[in-house]
């Protein structure tokens, strides 16, 4: 007589029970740390901003919103033609964007709608059209170890380091450069600064 394969008894495992008091422990920390990780970002790599206004045109419009790379002035010092944000010293949590134009140690002046600096034509192609009025750049500004002086693309209607209210931008008031624009999408890409 042969003899069958004894079955073997089936093997239930039982699921471990957790507490609820267990898992929203769980949940909690889990939260903590994504909102920690999402303070380090916008606090030292990078954060949302939209553009108000037209000074920046044609490069940024109204209601672009971007990407601000709050890292790479961390490794290295600002460079000309970059577009930068900084606060606006006489109203909370307004900020303006801009290219900077001069930077610290240099002498710029503006004359006849040209920038001169150190007395040499600086070649660009980010203003629309000639400068009307050079505001207090109409006499030569000699910026200090840490000061740049910064004008907006639609030069004939922005508020930049001509205007008095604006003035030179020190280094530490620089928050980052401008990085992604993510809105309009069918602007979406990394900005080109130079």
């Amino acid at each position: 007589m042969l003899r069958g394969r004894e079955e073997e008894p089936e093997l239930i495992e039982e699921e471990e029970k957790t507490s609820p008091l267990k898992e929203l422990a769980g949940m909690l920390l889990y939260m903590g740390i994504v909102l920690g990780v999402t303070f380090l970002i916008i606090t030292f790599v990078g954060q949302r901003t939209h553009v108000s206004g037209e000074s920046m045109e044609n490069t940024l419009d109204d209601g672009d919103q971007l990407i601000v790379d709050k890292l790479t002035y961390r490794f290295r010092d600002p460079e000309r033609f970059d577009i930068i944000v900084f606060p606006f010293h006489y109203r909370e949590n307004t900020y303006y964007i801009k290219r900077i134009i001069g930077l610290p140690g240099e002498t710029v002046q503006i004359e006849d709608g040209t920038i001169y600096i150190n007395g040499e034509v600086l070649e660009e192609a980010y203003g629309r059209e000639v400068m009307q009025d050079p505001g207090i750049a109409a006499e030569p500004i000699a910026l200090g170890e840490d000061e740049y002086f910064v004008l907006g693309d639609n030069r004939n209607q922005s508020s930049d380091s001509r205007d008095p209210s604006v003035g030179l931008i020190h280094r530490d008031e620089i928050i980052g450069r401008a990085w992604i624009r993510i809105w309009p999408l069918d602007s979406f890409g990394i900005l080109k600064h130079q």
